[in-house]
């Protein structure tokens, strides 16, 4: 490609879209898994006892190992999100894009 195809799509509104629009969704998927990180500490630093908690009276598995599981398998959840709209969605408005500023 060439420096005046980049200025014809920097300077498309649709790419200003697409930018706003991934980097918005990037952003909340981040927030939420901030946040679940934090509840986590949160958690551990003023209600140790809820993580220490037996799951049944005769497990030796307690509270915290699920919870710690499930937050990090909630990262995995997140990513396959992204990936999902970053696959159909922006690929789809980067190639209609391209399409539009290669005419």
């Amino acid at each position: 490609m060439n420096d005046s195809l980049y200025q014809r799509i920097e300077q498309n509104p649709r790419f200003k879209e697409l930018v706003a629009k991934r980097d918005r969704f990037a952003w909340t998927l981040s927030a939420i898994m901030l946040a679940l990180y934090v509840a986590f500490i949160l958690l551990i630093a003023f209600e140790p006892q809820v993580l220490g908690t037996r799951i049944s009276a005769d497990s030796p598995m307690t509270l915290g190992i699920p919870l710690g599981v499930g937050l990090i398998l909630s990262a995995f959840v997140l990513t396959g999100i992204y990936v999902k709209r970053a696959n159909g969605e922006f690929d789809r408005m980067n190639q209609e894009i391209l399409d539009e500023v290669q005419k």
